[in-house]
């Protein structure tokens, strides 16, 4: 993914959503990784959110990975893919921030701000940020140092976290 931008994008080969056993949950989270990589879509769906990342017309850059899997340092890990990702985005009025559950039950995730490298640099302790739940588009408000939630298996959580607040 690093020649991914307005040149060229990453080709994970066919979405899925729809076809075969797929849950509702694994649907979200293949549909979900998709549009942040940016990848070609050719889907009907009225997701606006995560379109709009997809088609972002200033940010070619996909979303990429900060956190992997269960080393202790959040490294590459090849038994388990990366389950934290986030991207900039000029459409959202945010950064776009995913949350994945690879596992085969449901597993709690927390995405704390100061480590999404697009907040690094003004998330500091007590920071809060607007945030909005992207499945739902529910207004969360405004969500101090961290974002937890529960994930059934192989689902995501979508958010888009705004300006401090």
């Amino acid at each position: 993914m690093n020649y991914a931008d307005f040149w060229g994008y990453p080709d994970p080969d066919m979405l899925e959503v729809g076809n075969g056993n797929l849950t509702l949950e694994e649907n979200r989270a293949h549909f979900a990784l998709w549009a942040a990589m940016k990848s070609p879509l050719i889907i009907g769906t009225a997701n606006k959110p995560l379109l709009s990342f997809h088609q972002d017309p200033v940010i070619g850059r996909p979303a990429y990975p900060y956190k992997w899997g269960y080393n202790p340092d959040w490294t590459f890990d090849p038994a388990h893919p990366a389950e934290y990702w986030s991207g900039p985005s000029s459409t959202l009025g945010g950064t776009l921030v995913l949350m994945f559950n690879s596992e085969d039950s449901a597993k709690h995730r927390t995405a704390v701000w100061s480590e999404i490298p697009e907040l690094k640099d003004s998330a500091e302790k007590g920071s809060g940020y607007r945030v909005t739940e992207i499945w739902t588009g529910e207004d969360l408000g405004c969500v101090k140092d961290q974002y937890d939630v529960e994930l059934q298996s192989h689902d995501i959580a979508a958010l888009v976290v705004g300006e401090s607040c």
